[in-house]
């Protein structure tokens, strides 16, 4: 069986019990597992494939509870690490009217950042078996050193990467740390999945078009330019385009969504017999593109991430 294996951060997010009010004056929170690799791999694995999350937690409550939900889901958390020298990451998250996002973090550092990259030398990786990443964990740190490693490991075995960058600038000490961090692992990618709201910081290029051709570098075949309720667009290295223009619902949350939507792409791909990723989308992009739409769009009908993850039935029926 094809399997996704999902790096980077786990934490507990503080969801607000209202909207519409700055972080500072929100009074009461609901605890919920996120962190973008660990949404990602909970959905891979509610859409009927097999994930594993690679990361490290804290020997402490939130650690206990993060490794308590996703294996209740199904997620195998065999190479999960645990630490005493440092903390579970935290995120509070204030929210507006129409579910955008306000984000403080509390990782300085987190356990996650120090998963060491020695770790990696014990999987078993395959040219069957795909590799997601983010941006969140690329500072200077442990965990960096370990993405490289495990994506040379990767691309060893000949299996696929995937790089969503998922900007998060208050991680940051600089913004243009955050852009060279990603620009540098950008060509190790296969498939590369930027938002609306990312694409001109991330190249520095105003034009739309000129800004998505500047993302094929190195390994890069296929860029998914996700547009909120407008939809996804998948660019192929041969010039070719599929597109398709979303589902419009009433949005109350928008965390995770852009995760669900990279996550039913995986399974998409986990799920299918043709490795080839030009080929794949030129047979089944629109039908990728409007399955991921429709996962991510579902997700925003809810409040937190992972638990607003649909099954394969759910988005089926």
């Amino acid at each position: 069986m094809r399997r996704l294996y999902a790096i980077g951060e786990a934490l507990i997010d503080f969801i607000p019990n209202t909207t519409n009010v700055k972080l500072k004056d929100v009074a009461t929170f609901s605890r919920q597992v996120g962190g973008a690799p660990c949404n990602v791999a909970c959905a891979v694995q509610k859409l009927g494939q097999q994930a594993h999350m690679i990361t490290q937690l804290g020997n402490d409550a939130f650690g206990d509870r993060i490794i308590e939900t996703i294996a209740d889901i199904g997620v195998d958390v065999s190479y999960i690490k645990r630490t005493d020298e440092a903390n579970t990451a935290l995120a509070f998250v204030s929210l507006a009217e129409d579910g955008q996002r306000d984000f403080s973090f509390y990782r300085k550092p987190s356990a996650d950042m120090l998963y060491h990259e020695d770790n990696i030398a014990e999987l078993q990786l395959t040219s069957q078996d795909i590799m997601h990443f983010c941006s969140v964990d690329l500072v200077e740190s442990p965990m960096k050193q370990a993405h490289h490693a495990m994506i040379d490991n990767m691309l060893a075995a000949k299996g696929t990467v995937v790089f969503d960058p998922n900007v998060r600038l208050p991680l940051w000490d600089d913004p243009e740390d955050c852009r060279r961090a990603i620009l540098e692992f950008i060509p190790y990618a296969h498939i590369v999945k930027v938002s609306d709201e990312e694409l001109a910081f991330i190249t520095g290029i105003k034009d739309e078009d000129e800004a998505i051709q500047s993302l094929f570098k190195g390994n890069v075949e296929v860029v998914i330019y996700t547009k909120g309720k407008d939809g996804a667009v998948a660019y192929l290295k041969n010039g070719q385009t599929i597109s398709h223009e979303g589902f419009k619902v009433t949005a109350v949350d928008t965390t995770g969504a852009g995760d669900a939507f990279i996550g039913a792409v995986i399974s998409k791909l986990l799920a299918s017999n043709t490795k080839d990723l030009t080929t794949l989308f030129e047979n089944e992009g629109q039908e990728i593109l409007a399955f991921s739409n429709k996962v991510a769009a579902k997700v925003t009908t809810e409040y937190g991430a992972i638990e607003s993850l649909p099954t394969l039935a759910e988005v089926i029926n």
